[in-house]
């Protein structure tokens, strides 16, 4: 035993052995930090040799063990003091370069942890390879002492500082002042810039947060001062034509409305797949909800001394954001529907409590409840009531649907209407296209709308490809008749049939016009791939 004993401490004293000066102030902190002391213990204590042995012998290898512990505290002290670029963390970005991300200046790689991260491995590999800032605002709770403790383990290193400075573009560049957005959008164009929320952040919240709601410009995103900012509104005839400070629009009544917009090329990407389209590749992200705030329009025309007329007449929107040649974005809705106080269009100037972001139309934008979102101008400048409707590219040329055999040879775009309500839709947001699942139960989630404030009364959800269906819960929002303006969450807990490897799960939403989405892509396909609502599919595996 006492050979034992003295091969162990042997053993000991060279794991502990210093081989330099940084080793020893480690050594020392850590120690200090975990209260360990190196101490002689009593062979003779207990009276029996042979129990005393065993512990001895038991202490030496618990405290090989905090020694080991120890070394291991020590080193990751000494490694948490590397510098690393910001490129170098961006690509440490999936399970074979490892994961890193960045909290501040401190750098921390969480490959071990994203299989046990409480809120599913998804969602943090959305900050994979950048900073954990812009997620933990949208998740408070992260903000908290015991979490960043943990995250602490996982420090191997600061940022170096000369990334911290951002980046100086030309500023002959149209898109140099565009704002910072949030990383977890997905892109679908930089300039101008698009982008959708992941599906697995879309439908978390009833009310979509303004840093993740889906962006669509179509030209550079304007700078404008709030102080000088005046809303051209053109009077009716024998009236004063209004120019409104934003100061003058607050003293409207203020009215609010939760209200979901939808891009008219929202699931672009699958009609794609039956044949190509121009334009953007939107998956099911370009969709958001808000609550909105601002001044009635039927009020603010009413001021300039607008009423119904006999004849068909249009309301013209105007934007601030235009291309080198001076042409802005422009758009027009219905004088009827403008001037109904039941249709609650606003000229709002609050997002969610807060001032419109720059993407989302600061200072002031139209927000047309049940119509398709290139109608809901951005940067408001003027507005107008005209007998024909907007002159504009986007309201003659674009966002207008066509027979799947008319092409861009034989369009004809002044046969068609303009896009306003949008058709009825559904999509589901998790689980995810080729995710594997667990066996047992699934828990499937998505989202509906229907356009024109029509209410959606059913989600009706298939796991075998649309052969049986089941009827999902949806959320517990209130929807008032005609004025459903937002859409409806909805989710099914399901039993995963045994021995099945594989799901085909279909979704597909009914209105209380029982209008429902047509089975597939084909019989809607159009040139410019809008209105793009059949059956939603995902293709799953099952877990053996």
């Amino acid at each position: 035993m006492l050979l034992l004993q003295r091969n162990m401490v042997l053993g000991l004293r060279q794991a502990c052995r210093l081989q330099s000066a940084p080793s020893r102030l480690c050594i020392q902190t850590c120690s200090a930090n975990d209260s360990f002391q190196l101490q002689r213990p009593n062979l003779t204590s207990g009276g029996n040799s042979s129990t005393g042995g065993w512990k001895v012998m038991g202490t030496l290898v618990g405290l090989g063990a905090v020694l080991a512990y120890h070394d291991h505290r020590c080193r990751a002290a000494q490694d948490s003091q590397r510098v690393y670029t910001k490129e170098e963390v961006s690509s440490h970005s999936n399970s074979e370069t490892g994961i890193w991300v960045t909290l501040g200046s401190e750098v921390f790689d969480v490959t071990e942890f994203v299989d046990i991260h409480p809120g599913g491995s998804s969602k943090l590999m959305l900050a994979a390879g950048g900073p954990l800032e812009p997620f933990w605002s949208l998740y408070a709770f992260h903000n908290q002492p015991h979490v960043r403790e943990l995250l602490a383990q996982y420090k191997i290193g600061e940022l170096n500082p000369k990334d911290n400075v951002t980046p100086t573009l030309e500023t002959s560049d149209p898109y140099a002042n565009d704002p910072v957005r949030h990383p977890a959008l997905k892109v679908n164009s930089q300039r101008p810039f698009n982008a959708e929320p992941p599906p697995e952040l879309l439908t978390e919240n009833y009310i979509t947060p303004n840093s993740i709601f889906f962006t669509r410009n179509h030209l550079p995103v304007p700078n404008l001062d709030p102080d000088t900012y005046r809303l051209h509104v053109v009077g009716a005839p024998g009236s004063q034509s209004l120019s409104l400070s934003l100061d003058d629009l607050y003293k409207f009544p203020k009215h609010e409305i939760t209200v979901t917009l939808q891009c008219a090329g929202n699931r672009r990407s699958e009609m794609t797949q039956v044949k190509e389209v121009k334009g953007l590749e939107w998956k099911t992200g370009a969709i958001s909800t808000a609550r909105w705030s601002g001044a009635r329009l039927c009020d603010v025309l009413a001021q300039a001394g607008h009423r119904l007329c006999q004849t068909e007449a249009h309301v013209c929107f105007e934007g601030l954001d235009s291309d080198p040649t001076g042409t802005a974005y422009g758009a027009s809705i219905p004088l009827a529907r403008a001037l109904d106080p039941e249709a609650e269009v606003l000229l709002a100037y609050e997002m969610n409590g807060q001032p419109l972001p720059r993407d989302h139309g600061f200072p002031v934008r139209v927000v047309v409840p049940g119509v398709v979102g290139a109608r809901h101008v951005k940067w408001l400048g003027k507005v107008s009531v005209e007998t024909e409707e907007s002159h504009s590219h986007w309201q003659r040329r674009d966002y207008k649907g066509f027979s799947p055999s008319v092409d861009w040879d034989t369009v004809d775009f002044d046969s068609a209407p303009s896009i306003q309500e949008l058709p009825v839709q559904s999509a589901i947001t998790e689980p995810q296209d080729g995710e594997t699942i667990e066996p047992g139960e699934v828990t499937i989630k998505g989202y509906a709308w229907s356009g024109g404030g029509r209410a959606v009364i059913r989600v009706d959800v298939s796991l075998d490809g649309g052969l049986t269906w089941q009827a999902a819960e949806l959320d517990a929002e209130e929807q008032r008749p005609r004025k459903a303006w937002a859409w409806r969450l909805w989710q099914l807990q399901a039993s995963v049939p045994a021995g099945q490897k594989e799901l085909n799960i279909v979704c597909k939403a009914v209105d209380d016009s029982y209008n429902v989405q047509p089975d597939t892509m084909a019989p809607i396909w159009n040139l410019r791939g809008v209105l793009s609502n059949a059956w939603h599919r995902v293709h799953v595996h099952v877990a053996t």
